[in-house]
């Protein structure tokens, strides 16, 4: 019996072997760790729905990131839970905000090593819930007549970037799914001299299922409707092409696909249609979430499904991984998985 001359088993006999040869290399660096910051609490407050993570008094920032530093984790995504809220989310840009604390208190103790990223949003912060400014339809009763304002939006997502950059960030994350609120960002962080702070887009958020275990950890549940009126259909993929494009029309420095691991194939397709782009994928708090359930019963290997999962994704396209699992990743990282 005769054999092909190539064969693919030969480069998969050691670990050292696929290590030297595999397509897609995965490191701490490449991660991001989301925080979640709280007014009023003294000690960090466990998640019931995201078993091992936490909201973190803002006086305990710089302890919230050690061992992820010590890992090799470089940046990180600040949230903020304000102790207050109102129909416009004006906690959002308060020069003394929980948000704007947090990265005086990161920036403070790490400085320029540790890149600090910002949620740039007012859903933790409106009565509502919902990720912009809200107006009713002119007489229509109920819930159903209210709708987020657009332009009335951005102009507060510009307010909300500046106060970041100005406490520190590094990077603005706009996330509301807004018409033109990159280009509004940019605007405003330019005219009041903060042109070297990037923008990294929410680009392609869909109104997804997954975000469950986020709307309980940052207290961010709409009270009434929904946000597929302005988040995208996950039935569509072409649409994440016209939604990236227009942010790098507006100044976008780094694009986004979120949710990641049920979205590879969109993550993929952005990456091929903007290859020069930056591209981070978010992989949310619902995939965190099952991961941790399904191990916590036995069912699966934690660490092996964690790498396998982020790896795929880094294999779809993403540069930057935002994950909930970047301390335990990149402990996992050097050790022998695959």
């Amino acid at each position: 019996m005769s054999f092909p001359k190539l064969r693919p088993r030969r480069l998969r006999r050691s670990r050292v072997l696929r290590d030297l040869v595999a397509e897609a290399r995965l490191d701490a660096g490449r991660l991001i760790m989301p925080l979640f910051f709280k007014e009023g609490i003294s000690s960090p407050e466990p998640i019931e729905s995201m078993p091992g993570y936490y909201r973190y008094p803002v006086e305990k920032a710089a302890e919230a990131v050690e061992e992820a530093y010590s890992l090799g984790i470089r940046a990180v995504l600040v949230f903020g839970i304000p102790s207050s809220k109102d129909e416009l989310g004006s906690q959002a840009y308060r020069k003394d905000g929980v948000v704007q604390r947090a990265v005086r208190v990161l920036k403070d103790t790490y400085g320029s090593s540790l890149l600090v990223a910002t949620d740039v949003c007012v859903c933790q912060y409106t009565t509502h819930g919902h990720c912009g400014v809200m107006a009713r339809r002119p007489g229509c009763k109920g819930d159903e007549c209210w709708y987020v304002d657009n332009d009335r939006t951005i102009g507060v997502l510009g307010k909300i970037a500046v106060s970041h950059a100005e406490a520190g960030a590094d990077i603005v994350a706009p996330s509301s799914m807004m018409d033109g609120m990159v280009q509004a960002i940019r605007r405003a962080l330019d005219e009041e001299g903060f042109s070297e702070t990037a923008i990294m887009s929410y680009s392609v958020k869909y109104a997804s299922s997954f975000y469950g275990p986020f709307r309980e950890a940052a207290y961010s549940a709409p009270r009434f409707g929904d946000r597929r009126s302005y988040q995208m259909d996950p039935r569509n993929a072409a649409e994440a092409v016209k939604e990236a494009r227009l942010d790098v029309e507006e100044g976008a420095d780094i694009l986004m696909v979120k949710p990641a691991l049920p979205y590879l194939d969109v993550i993929r397709l952005v990456k091929t249609s903007f290859p020069e782009y930056p591209l981070a994928a978010y992989s949310v708090s619902g995939e965190y979430a099952m991961i941790k359930a399904a191990a916590e019963k036995g069912w699966l290997n934690e660490k092996n499904i964690v790498l396998e999962a982020l790896h795929s994704i880094r294999r779809a396209g993403a540069d930057i991984i935002i994950t909930y699992y970047a301390v335990s990743a990149a402990r996992w990282l050097g050790e022998a998985s695959f």
